[in-house]
């Protein structure tokens, strides 16, 4: 079973807003560089045995888990600044999740396999309802 991280998708106010995003920072690559989207944070994984392959680094939004990007590549690397950090390198494609409460932290935490939330599109109603319905209903406690 693979591992998987989480972190706070922070300044996102929904899933198309991370889509949007990606899409911009792709197409703002130099022509001729791989066409691939990198997360960069402060620590490194230590268990990256255990996350690759196979594991996604999910995306809480709004105070919920809310979608995922599979996880390709973990990279160190240093700064210019003679700092150590680490590039998540993710499939740009982002999947939608069944939405799950999660309280705010710092940093990415790692996800065992049988916390992680089921893909939406294994629910096809509630994948083709926009997101911001989906919340609402949720929290009417309908859906």
């Amino acid at each position: 079973m693979a591992l998987h991280l989480i972190k706070l998708c922070v300044g996102c106010d929904g899933i198309a807003d991370l889509e949007a995003w990606i899409a911009e920072r792709l197409a703002a690559r130099p022509a001729g560089s791989p066409r691939e989207h990198a997360h960069v944070t402060r620590m490194t994984p230590k268990r990256t045995g255990e996350l690759l392959p196979g594991g996604s680094l999910y995306w809480v939004i709004r105070g919920e888990i809310a979608c995922r990007q599979q996880l390709l590549d973990i990279r160190p690397f240093v700064d210019d600044a003679g700092v150590g950090r680490c590039r998540l390198v993710l499939d740009p494609a982002v999947v939608p999740v069944e939405p799950r409460p999660c309280r705010p932290f710092q940093g990415w935490r790692y996800l065992a396999a049988k916390a992680v939330p089921p893909d939406l599109s294994s629910r096809a109603a509630d994948a083709a309802m926009p997101e911001t319905l989906r919340r609402e209903l949720r929290a009417l406690g309908l859906l």
